[in-house]
């Protein structure tokens, strides 16, 4: 059995209020404010917070890394759950320090077969996560060879 990530609870929380957000067509913080609109099994913690804040304000610079790596997929194009999920672990692997890219991609993964409507979800978000933190270490190498 795979051993889940302390913040495992955290991400599908924050999944879920993005995702509430996406399909009301409404800015997902204005939901946490709404008395009764999210019906969680327990408060948000600091660092689900965080993930919503996070990605709301990042969104135009996460989509724009998400729309560069797809082929033949646009954002609009992309199951919800999948953009929402992906939009967590590309706010983490860009902005959150402390959570190496490997977990945020394994994280991901396992969102997308929690939370995925079809045995394909899991896959996409594995190989576009996947091209995008090849994509960003190939930028830091570039970084680090052009400082010299």
């Amino acid at each position: 059995m795979a051993r889940r990530h302390e913040r495992t609870d955290d991400r599908r929380q924050a999944a879920q209020v993005l995702y509430s957000g996406e399909i009301r067509g409404r800015d997902a913080r204005e939901l946490l404010s709404d008395d009764g609109i999210l019906c969680l099994e327990k408060p948000l913690t600091e660092y689900s917070l965080g993930l919503i804040e996070g990605v709301v304000d990042h969104k135009g610079e996460i989509d724009q890394l998400l729309s560069s790596t797809s082929e033949n997929w646009t954002i609009d194009r992309m199951p919800i759950t999948d953009l929402v999920i992906m939009r967590i672990a590309v706010f983490e692997m860009l902005h959150v320090e402390d959570v190496p890219i490997s977990v945020s991609i394994n994280e991901a993964v396992e969102l997308a077969k929690f939370f995925g409507g079809d045995d394909e979800s899991p896959r996409f978000v594995n190989g576009m996560l996947g091209n995008i933190a090849r994509e960003l270490e190939d930028e830091a190498k570039e970084g680090c060879h052009g400082s010299n």
